[in-house]
């Protein structure tokens, strides 16, 4: 026995149902939306800090010469020429004064022995019209040298020989001792006129 449905009522059902399903899709809309918004926007892209380093620094090189310095004998009784690196200075005065430095400063390297006793340092130089040269030293050249007339030969001949063998222009050495004009530098070598280059004292 089949029931029949009078037209109305399927019209009032369907409505009913397209009802329903209106109202599904809006929740279903708006729970969407809803989600969509609550999201967090996104920010921008983390971007590692770079990080420069400036390259190391480095002083120029200072350009050097050869020059001659001198050291004794393993017997103590010449002056052994010795070829060594010292920096390049513009004029001779300037240039005396490196030469002069590297030779107070120089370690002799064996059976070489050095002339210069530990402390002496150089004051000041100067140049005279004449070209003789003033070397001012400390006075630890004096207080500290061991003494001894070849070892005051070897002390002085090496500060006179080392300026005049490179700087070949100049003529005489005249050596004062803190400032001042001094008579001898241990008791035996005359250091009240300028002094000549000693072919004598070198080894051949």
């Amino acid at each position: 026995m089949r029931i029949r449905i009078p037209s109305s009522a399927r019209r009032w059902l369907t409505i009913v149902v397209i009802a329903i399903a209106v109202v599904v899709f809006a929740v279903a809309l708006m729970t969407g939306l809803s989600r969509l918004l609550s999201r967090p926007a996104p920010g921008p892209a983390a971007v590692d800090p770079v990080v420069t380093t400036a390259p190391p620094t480095t002083a120029p090189a200072v350009p050097k010469i050869k020059a001659t310095l001198y050291f004794a004998s393993e017997d103590g009784l010449h002056l052994v020429p010795t070829e060594r690196d010292v920096p390049l200075a513009e004029g001779v005065v300037a240039q005396a004064r490196s030469i002069l430095e590297a030779q107070l400063s120089a370690e002799a390297e064996a059976p070489l022995v050095s002339t210069i006793p530990k402390g002496a340092a150089l004051r000041g130089i100067f140049v005279s019209d004449r070209n003789e040269v003033f070397v001012d030293l400390e006075p630890a050249i004096r207080t500290a040298h061991p003494g001894g007339t070849m070892r005051e030969l070897m002390t002085v001949y090496t500060i006179v020989n080392a300026v005049l063998t490179n700087l070949p222009k100049l003529q005489e050495v005249q050596i004062l001792i803190g400032g001042q004009e001094a008579d001898t530098l241990a008791g035996h070598v005359d250091l009240r006129r300028p002094l000549k280059k000693s072919e004598a004292l070198i080894q051949q």
